[in-house]
């Protein structure tokens, strides 16, 4: 009896201590007791990262609106796709003649994430023929708001990117200056700078604009724009190619990787993440489809993944897309598998430091990703505690009409407290 006894102490003890360490009943009462969260749809999923074992849970089966948490599962989608970027396939034909085609890599005179290894490339050469793809890719993803099309952050994807797909808009004593250059009108009805929406014509009011302010607006992207563009940048002769011989194409490659990722998961550039699922699939099945990247992917995952996904798109600008918040953990271990935690450090935002966490003064070692849409917010990633030990966690809030401010202070205490819970 003794014995028995001694047994069950120790086992109930390791559950205690390996299995869950807050009680899904503790934490809807914490919850409750935040206002920020109290009225919201809120999914949480923590894990030890080397054990894997659920710590916390809380309707983490159920699906939710992930925003840019999406880009996670693009993300660890390249990494497993690409031990190094490629940036361009070409064919030297002579020593002043060269052919190209594009492997969907981004970052050609982009205005935040310039390669200058692409565009040095370009320099080189006095004649360059631009060889198109067949598959014309949508310039808008799936489930995207048709009025976002005057923002950045829902720039045109294309198969080739250039300047981001976006213009940079200048207002100085000599007037408007354009990089790249387009044709611009005044007009008093717009607020500072907008584009029209079915044509590459530029709007703009000065009253509404302070002077040496610069103002980011998307083009329509297309292949004879694209090689207008790249001509005039390199003062090269760029035209297209017009036979379709089969070349052996070489690759030329970045050395840059830290940039497209940084800007991916850092600042959530939602170009970029576009960009990488297009490059995906073009590795994959030479193919610039988003669909067929996301398939092959999650083909590749049906293993390990808990749930099923709702997947549509590379950024997260979707309301397509839904996942659970066990499914963003399990990314979360596959990608630290993948990686070292000294690279997912060097890329992820660290709260109160960098990138979208800077704002997440109260949280010590942080490395995660923030997922916003209108009524949804989501952070996902990693932590360490004080004895180096790391977890994983998602936390999800869904359905709520308190400004984001005051739904991060929410989340911020209400992982602070798990944080001390699970020390």
């Amino acid at each position: 009896m003794r014995r028995f006894l001694i047994f069950f102490i120790i086992l109930f003890y390791s559950g205690l201590l390996f299995g869950q360490r807050i009680s899904e009943r503790n934490l809807l009462h914490k919850i409750k007791k935040i206002p920020q969260l109290s009225r919201a749809f809120v999914g949480v999923s923590i894990s030890d990262l080397d054990s894997e074992k659920s710590l916390v849970s809380l309707n983490e089966g159920h699906f939710m609106t992930p925003g840019s948490n999406i880009k996670l599962l693009t993300f660890l989608g390249a990494i497993q796709t690409f031990s190094k970027i490629p940036v361009l396939e070409y064919f030297e034909e002579n020593d002043s003649v060269s052919h190209f085609r594009s492997t969907g890599y981004p970052l050609l005179l982009h205005p935040f994430y310039p390669d200058n290894t692409l565009f040095n490339f370009f320099k080189k050469k006095s004649m360059w023929k631009y060889h198109t793809v067949d598959n014309k890719i949508p310039k808008l993803g799936l489930g995207w708001s048709w009025d976002d099309y005057n923002y950045y952050y829902a720039a045109p994807k294309s198969v080739f990117p250039i300047y981001g797909n976006s213009v940079r808009g200048v207002l100085d004593g000599n007037g408007l200056k354009l990089i790249p250059l387009f044709n611009s009108v005044k007009d008093s009805s717009v607020r500072n700078f907008e584009r029209k929406i079915s044509e590459n014509i530029f709007k703009y009011n000065q009253e509404y604009w302070e002077t040496k302010d610069t103002i980011y607006r998307p083009f329509i992207p297309s292949d004879s724009l694209f090689i207008k563009l790249l001509s005039d940048a390199i003062k090269r002769e760029v035209s297209f190619a017009k036979q379709k011989d089969s070349f052996e194409w070489k690759t030329l490659y970045t050395g840059n990787e830290e940039i497209i990722y940084k800007g991916l998961l850092r600042d959530s550039d939602n170009g970029i993440a576009e960009a990488l699922l297009l490059m995906i699939a073009n590795k994959n099945g030479g193919t610039f489809k988003t669909k067929f990247a996301i398939d092959s992917l999650v083909s590749r995952w049906n293993g390990w993944l808990p749930d099923k996904l709702e997947w549509v798109d590379g950024s997260g600008v979707s309301r397509y897309n839904m996942l659970t918040p066990r499914t963003l953990v399990s990314v979360l271990q596959k990608i630290d598998q993948q990686i070292s935690f000294e690279t997912i450090q060097s890329l992820f935002p660290k709260s109160g430091v960098s990138g979208t966490l800077k704002s997440y003064k109260g949280l010590e070692n942080v490395y995660a990703k923030t997922g916003t849409l209108q009524h949804n917010y989501s952070l996902s990633g990693y932590w360490l505690n004080s004895k180096r030990k790391r977890f994983a966690f998602s936390i999800m809030v869904n359905h709520y009409i308190e400004p984001i401010t005051e739904i991060r202070k929410g989340i911020s205490e209400l992982l602070t407290w798990i944080q001390m819970k699970l020390e």
